[in-house]
């Protein structure tokens, strides 16, 4: 490829923000950063980033040239530590995607991993948007629910999580335990009208709307207000300690997390580490 030198130049600014940055992390003068965008803007007919004076910002197309030109970086890596040898030590970026309420379970795992592993930078990216595996936006990901249908997808089962109904300690001693109608129980519940999760479609099914006093986008905010005794809601049952159980978990609300990486880069030796680590932990 004629022109990868000012591909990588373009990744490294679009990383970095900055002309200095990037010629820092390429060694290079900052005359050649801006000579290499230059020349790559004028071959494609499109401009990559917007100038101003605190750096350079990624337009529309200068993004997805850093996804691909990111993507392509990280499997130019993965083989040369794979021809290097099995006893090369891990390094370089690796990036795992999860669901914000996974973070308490996954990141104690991921310090772990790095102490076995101290060359390699982590970047964990929670959000209720998808992070393309196929875009290099990571390498890892956690998902819940239907296995990921994505064709290019390795999918593994990674664990299951049963949810229960609770509610807080204070919230019965103020309001005692509901009956099986939960007549006169707030409850806690999802901002949305068409929520993906099992528990939160149960939530709207079977409580009147006025009895949901507490309305969240994300799991963590809904748990908080579960323990902060807003009202009745879903825990899973492994990180319910002192809470009081009002509805046993039931089959239908189990919720089975999944293992994702993308066939391109499931055999590096990073990906491969992590996928083990984090397997051995959920038996």
């Amino acid at each position: 490829m004629d022109n990868w030198d000012e591909l990588r130049t373009a990744y490294a600014v679009a990383r970095r923000g900055t002309v200095s940055g990037a010629a820092a992390a390429l060694g290079v003068h900052h005359a050649t950063v801006i000579r290499h965008v230059d020349a790559l803007e004028a071959r494609l007919g499109v401009k990559l980033f917007q100038r101003h004076a605190r750096g350079y910002t990624p337009t529309e197309a200068g993004e997805e040239l850093a996804r691909v030109a990111g993507a392509t970086d990280d499997q130019f890596a993965q083989l040369a530590a794979k021809l290097s040898g099995p006893g090369a030590e891990l390094s370089g970026d690796l990036v795992v995607t999860a669901l914000s309420s996974f973070t308490s379970r996954l990141v104690p795992l991921l310090a772990a991993f790095r102490e076995t592993h101290p060359g390699v930078r982590l970047r964990y990216r929670t959000g209720r948007r998808l992070f393309r595996l196929e875009y290099g936006e990571a390498h890892v990901a956690v998902r819940a629910g239907n296995p990921p249908a994505e064709p290019d997808n390795v999918v593994q089962p990674l664990t299951r999580i049963d949810f229960a109904l609770f509610a807080a300690p204070q919230y019965v001693a103020r309001n005692g335990k509901p009956g099986a109608d939960f007549a006169g129980h707030p409850f806690v519940g999802p901002d949305d009208d068409n929520p993906g999760s099992p528990l939160l479609r149960w939530t709207l099914e079977n409580i009147e709307p006025e009895a949901i006093v507490f309305r969240a986008s994300d799991d963590v905010s809904l748990a908080a207000a579960v323990r902060a005794g807003l009202g009745l809601g879903f825990l899973a049952t492994d990180e319910a300690e002192g809470m009081v159980e009002i509805l046993p978990p039931r089959p239908e609300w189990q919720v089975t997390l999944w293992l994702v990486t993308h066939v391109d880069l499931h055999r590096s030796a990073k990906v491969q580490a992590l996928t083990r680590h984090l397997k051995a932990a959920f038996p």
